[in-house]
């Protein structure tokens, strides 16, 4: 999963994500850096800057073609 979601760094995509209680959300997020087994992100529901761990990615769709510059 962290070779697909490379590609998506400085994109928004909508990911399908379960929490560390098991509860399954969907989110829009803006990848800012992947490493390890965690992803770097802004959260666009959150309105801030959130770690998600790989593992609890589920599935992943993008929402943009074009990087963002800001």
């Amino acid at each position: 999963m962290e070779k697909t979601l490379c590609k998506y760094i400085g994109h928004i995509v909508e990911i399908i994500y379960q929490g560390p209680n098991g509860q399954l959300t969907q989110r829009r997020i803006e990848i800012r850096t992947i490493g390890g087994r965690t992803i770097k992100a802004y959260c666009m529901e959150r309105k801030a800057p959130q770690v998600f761990r790989i593992d609890n990615v589920l599935a992943v769709h993008p929402l943009e073609q074009i990087r963002r510059t800001s």
